[in-house]
């Protein structure tokens, strides 16, 4: 099986990467590297099944050979990438995701389309199940990101319904292991490379605003099981139910490096979602899915990789 990861070398395409290539895949992975790190797949760079093109996918693109899957990845994932990069960000949703189908039709193969909970917009629902149709602000400053998210999903739901394009669309929530960068924007690498550096921990408003945190292990197991499955009724939450205030991850955070880092608090910024959980009802029944790794235990693995890769 042959499969196209674009943004392959990004924080969660270069793990499916790896996850495929451990399968006996062959992977093709595309990326930009405006966000994504050649270094994330470097010890993929010897293995005859794997191979790193650098590209745009917002341009139209080929590749040679048979097709079995396309995972489209591609795209900044946090502020202060999709901020920086608003249009390249709304490229990569539109024109990206049709050139993506495109592969995938040309090649009668299986696509899996990237979303997220952004979708979900600052949520009137909780937790958020996939009926829920979100509360997004569309000219907002994170509406770059929301909107180019949710013209994917009706892009993809399109060429399923005019093409027969096996589609599956998964939408993920916040997560976190291995392979962020320590200047990433959001709150798990953030809180851990500050705690290191015994740095103060920036909070955006009060702290009281809640996420659900998936270890990235749990997160590619579902998103594979998602891809190999006959699922075709519609997006997929894949994330973690379990729902921590951002305040208590900072200070767990702090207790599990041994840090003396102190509490910073500055303003929330615009649109930022108060409360966000996924209902995993449906990749339960249909996958037979849910994570194994408690947050406690996936902050001491990316604590250690911080500490013996990022900040020697």
């Amino acid at each position: 099986m042959r499969a196209v990861v674009t943004g392959g070398a990004g924080f969660i395409g270069a793990h499916l990467s790896r996850a495929l290539v451990g399968r006996g895949w062959e992977v093709v992975a595309v990326d930009d590297l405006s966000t994504g790190r050649a270094g994330n797949v470097a010890d993929l760079t010897a293995e005859p099944a794997f191979t790193l093109v650098e590209g745009d996918v917002s341009q139209p693109f080929d590749i040679d050979g048979p097709v079995d899957a396309v995972l489209h990845f591609a795209s900044a994932a946090s502020p202060p990438d999709y901020l920086a990069r608003p249009l390249e960000t709304m490229r990569v949703g539109s024109l990206g995701t049709q050139h993506t189908l495109e592969l995938a039709r040309r090649n009668d193969a299986r696509y899996l389309l990237a979303s997220t909970s952004e979708v979900y917009g600052d949520p009137l629902v909780h937790p958020q199940a996939e009926t829920y149709w979100g509360n997004v602000n569309p000219v907002g400053p994170r509406s770059v990101y929301d909107e180019a998210k949710r013209f994917a999903e009706a892009m993809a739901t399109a060429y399923r319904r005019t093409h027969g394009t096996d589609v599956k669309i998964v939408r993920i929530f916040n997560t976190y292991g291995p392979g962020l960068r320590p200047g990433d924007g959001r709150a798990v690498p953030n809180f851990i490379a500050q705690a290191l550096r015994r740095e103060p921990l920036t909070i955006y408003g009060d702290g009281s605003q809640t996420r659900s945190f998936c270890y990235i292990d749990d997160e590619v197991q579902g998103l594979l099981a998602l891809l190999l499955s006959d699922w075709t009724g519609g997006p997929m939450n894949i994330g973690n139910p379990e729902e921590h205030t951002i305040a208590e991850l900072a200070r767990l955070v702090i207790e599990l490096t041994g840090s003396s880092s102190e509490l910073a608090f500055q303003p929330l910024p615009a649109d930022d979602p108060v409360r966000r959980c996924p209902d995993i009802t449906l990749a339960t029944q249909q996958l037979g899915w849910k994570p194994e790794v408690c947050l406690a235990d996936g902050l001491r693995r990316t604590i250690a990789w911080f500490r013996d890769t990022e900040l020697r």
